[in-house]
């Protein structure tokens, strides 16, 4: 015997995926032709309900945003997709649903399903191409906004999905939309900009959630117009402001265990196409090598990599290549660091999540007992002194890159028109 359903919602969402179903419509290809299906349908269920045929909706208006955002969106999370303040969504368990704005982590009121979970990273993992098994039992993947996904089944997390959403928030595209954001100064801001002119190399450092891509973008759009640049990426995250611009994602190995394309690959592949600037989205393993490679040939690029200060960055980054073989030395890769490496922008987090350039160091290329020398050129005041990011003392290397595209950088950091 069928069982009776006398929920509105329920009854009105039945009519409407079979409707869709029936006219073949392909509800994320097609949104606007099920935006007006979806108008329709509740239009006509209004009509019977005063007709007394069907129970009314407590509220239409609400109902077919429901029922779009479950056929086309994230169903219940799309709310916070489409919230512009959401900076992040993370699953811990059905029942805990949790949201960032302005770095501040807070617990929803939304619960889901153990069912609804799975057909949830099941539609996320659609439009990817990338799988998610015993096998393979973490994912990263792009959603189709851009917004980043994580994803791990049990075993490995104790009894549910754990799932993360990194919403791609895209405030600043130049350096001077930092300087809105008061992420940096202006005088900063300036010296930056001049540096990825000259094609000075940069390193980008900071924690998790620091703002290190939004940096590497606002960086990218003082890369001359004229110039080619190519990215590599675990999974797509740069939207880069340049006008000749190819962007490249690693790739998952298949079930038979064949076919990955890990960083290291489009590293080197990079340097196949003809680059006037390599854009690297985060060195965490043995692409360094490459990527430190790729730098000493004469092709200016930037990266950033997770590290708690600049010094940090620069000592990891003299570490990380060791991992590449038994064949690379500390003996080759520190040298290396200090002559391919000019620039270490680290950032930092504040305590109400407002985000901050910490300090901007240069490397001077010398090393001295082993260690790559490095010489400040920006810090960040104690808050008790006001917190502003000051000019230090020192000089970045590479003065005549500067002068050959028409700057004077020792003119330009004393605060001077160049």
């Amino acid at each position: 015997m069928t069982a009776v359903i006398d929920d509105p919602a329920t009854i009105l969402e039945h009519e409407v995926r079979e409707l869709v179903r029936r006219r073949g419509i392909d509800p994320v290809r097609e949104r606007e032709a099920l935006d007006r299906l979806v108008t329709d349908a509740v239009g006509d269920y209004a009509d019977r309900t005063a007709r007394g045929l069907v129970p009314a909706l407590p509220d239409a208006a609400r109902t077919a945003r429901a029922l779009v955002d479950s056929l086309a969106g994230l169903g219940p999370l799309q709310q916070y997709l489409d919230d512009p303040t959401v900076e992040e969504i993370w699953l811990n368990s059905p029942a805990q649903v949790f949201v960032a704005r302005g770095g501040v982590p807070e617990l929803t009121t939304t619960i889901l399903t153990e069912q609804q979970v799975r057909d949830l990273v099941e539609r996320m993992l659609k439009a990817s191409g990338r799988r998610l098994d015993l096998s393979s039992p973490f994912v990263d993947a792009a959603l189709p906004d851009g917004s980043r996904l994580h994803v791990v089944i049990p075993d490995i997390t104790r009894s549910h999905l754990a799932i993360n959403i990194r919403k791609h928030l895209v405030r600043a595209h130049r350096l001077e939309h930092l300087v809105r954001l008061g992420s940096l100064t202006p005088h900063a801001a300036a010296f930056l900009d001049a540096a990825v002119r000259a094609g000075l190399n940069i390193l980008v450092a900071g924690a998790t959630q620091a703002g290190k891509t939004t940096m590497l973008n606002a960086l990218a759009g003082s890369i001359p117009a004229s110039q080619r640049v190519i990215t590599a990426e675990e999974v797509f995250e740069l939207r880069l402001d340049v006008r000749d611009v190819v962007a490249m994602q690693c790739r998952q190995a298949s079930l038979e265990g064949t076919g990955e394309i890990p960083l290291r690959r489009l590293v080197k592949e990079a340097l196949r196409m003809r680059p006037d600037r390599i854009v690297v989205g985060e060195v965490r393993e043995a692409e360094s090598f490459d990527l430190l490679v790729a730098l000493n040939s004469g092709v200016p690029g930037m990266c950033t990599i997770h590290a708690n200060s600049a010094r940090e960055a620069v000592t990891k980054l003299c570490t990380l290549p060791l991992l590449a073989g038994e064949n690379v030395t500390h003996h080759f890769v520190v040298p290396t660091v200090a002559s391919a490496v000019d620039v270490v922008v680290h950032l930092g987090v504040t305590p109400d999540g407002a985000r901050q350039v910490r300090e901007i160091v240069a490397v001077t290329g010398r090393v001295e007992e082993g260690r790559v020398e490095t010489a400040g050129l920006f810090h960040r005041q104690p808050a008790a002194l006001g917190g502003r990011l000051v000019r230090g003392d020192g000089f970045p290397p590479g003065e005549e890159r500067f002068a050959r595209v028409g700057l004077d950088v020792r003119a330009l950091l004393a605060g001077e028109a160049a």
